[in-house]
């Protein structure tokens, strides 16, 4: 019995980057990474809200800088990477395609510029930075870029038809680049959660006639009775950027409290 076991989900010495960091899930990925001894750029379209979370790493003794990014468009993607080169020269370690923009309704109830909205931002969002932080891990023959899908990739779900037509895309691109770059030992995976309690969603349900039905039939549609916290899903990306995922590409990792398993 010699020597100590050394520290399970380690991110020392990595650099990462995480989009739709200011807040929710993307803030709880961001925290939960700089913990672990990453160092992060927090990206968020609202560099306030980025410029908090970043603060409260340094605060906390981690490694961070707020990045102002707009996932949906290929010239401020492309700006977001310079300035990252400029300070990391290799690139990133860890890619984390976590910004998102949601809406509600059938095909009928969907026009072409919500169509638009969400195939520019879920989907091209994660085309735009993997196409630019891709290279430098294939050089290196090293890095894990992990995607923010949806349950509404993996099954249909009703009344979110744009949604799950982008999340089913982020799913599918997942999958190909993960086959395309395995030899190259970049993994690229996926989580799928259901409804996560975010502060965007508890901003939704207080806009209804009657938050507290609201949120008893969002916390219904999962089986465990309650929706996700964004520590749990920080969690799974913890492990998916993790060297202890080293055999793990092309997965969906479902997180959604027995939505999935059936009725």
């Amino acid at each position: 019995m010699g020597g100590e076991h050394p520290l399970m989900f380690s991110l020392q010495n990595k650099i990462a980057l995480v989009t739709g960091a200011g807040s929710g899930i993307g803030e709880a990925i961001a925290r939960c990474y700089a913990e672990a001894g990453a160092f992060v750029y927090v990206a968020d379209r609202d560099e306030a809200a980025a410029a908090r979370v970043a603060g409260a790493i340094r605060e906390g003794g981690g490694g961070a800088a707020l990045s102002v990014l707009d996932v949906g468009s290929a010239a401020s993607c492309r700006e977001a990477a310079d300035r990252v080169f400029a300070t990391h020269p290799g690139g990133i370690d860890i890619l984390v395609n976590n910004a998102g923009v949601g809406h509600v309704g059938t095909i009928l109830g969907t026009d072409e510029a919500a169509l638009d909205r969400l195939y520019t931002v879920n989907v091209k969002g994660v085309f735009f930075l993997s196409q630019l932080f891709l290279p430098g891990m294939l050089e290196r023959r090293s890095g894990s870029i992990v995607n923010l899908a949806s349950i509404g990739g993996v099954v249909g779900v009703k009344d979110r038809f744009a949604y799950c037509m982008s999340k089913f895309a982020v799913v599918g691109m997942t999958k190909a680049m993960a086959l395309d770059h395995a030899e190259h030992n970049v993994r690229i995976n996926c989580i799928c959660p259901a409804r996560v309690e975010t502060p965007f969603v508890q901003a939704r349900i207080a806009e209804y006639p009657d938050p507290a039905r609201a949120y008893a039939e969002m916390t219904a549609t999962q089986p465990i009775g309650r929706m996700a916290r964004p520590g749990e899903i920080a969690a799974a990306a913890l492990y998916l950027a993790s060297d202890e995922a080293s055999f793990v590409t092309g997965s969906e990792f479902v997180i959604d409290g027995g939505f999935s398993a059936g009725k």
